[in-house]
């Protein structure tokens, strides 16, 4: 799993508008929990882009003020219309206890059902996995180079022996659909077929 750093500044008020203020000056709020006691803190929002905005898993190593945690971001809150940052949420990690952590999925191979001119639909780009820290992949890999035209692979295909995907057995990850000219040209076969 890739590691990012983010550096982060005490903070000593918790009001709301100290918050409103911290971002009026590009900086983000944020609460560190998981540990003995939760750490209030707040973060220029430049570093945390490379985090939220990216499909991409990651532990952090927060450097609050010399202090370093090793965490997952737990939660994000983001303005409904424009975006930005507005808080973020830390959970402190420790080897010996289980994390969840939403991983992307990374389709790897070529299709034959592709290659007979179906179009690959990926109907999921992260999952839900359960590990301890040192066995949480920071990424799923699907195999799709067995898959033909209309055949779907589901997270009970994937194999898996350091971490659990949380999702439903029976959830597709990603299937060759038959288009809409390939169907065409099936059917007019079938007819030329017919009339023989």
């Amino acid at each position: 799993m890739h590691t990012t750093e983010i550096i982060g500044y005490r903070r000593s008020n918790l009001g709301k508008q100290n918050a409103r203020q911290l971002r009026t000056q590009a900086y983000v709020p944020g609460v560190l929990y998981g540990g003995s006691q939760q750490v209030h803190f707040y973060t220029p929002m430049a570093l945390l882009r490379q985090l939220v905005y990216t499909r991409q898993a990651y532990f952090v190593s927060l450097n609050i003020e010399t202090s370093l945690y090793e965490c997952i971001l737990q939660d994000v809150q983001l303005h409904p219309v424009s975006d930005i940052i507005l808080h973020v949420d830390f959970l402190q990690i420790f080897g010996e206890k289980k994390i969840k952590m939403d991983i992307p999925t990374v389709l790897v191979g070529d299709s034959p059902g592709v290659a007979r001119g179906g179009r690959l639909v990926n109907k999921i780009n992260k999952v839900p996995v359960s590990a301890y820290p040192p066995n949480m992949p920071d990424q799923i890999q699907v195999d799709i180079s067995q898959l033909d035209l209309g055949q779907m692979i589901r997270v009970r295909d994937i194999q898996s022996q350091d971490y659990v995907i949380l999702a439903p057995p029976g959830t597709p990850l990603v299937t060759v659909a038959m288009t809409r000219a390939l169907r065409t040209a099936g059917e007019a076969a079938e007819t030329k077929d017919a009339k023989k």
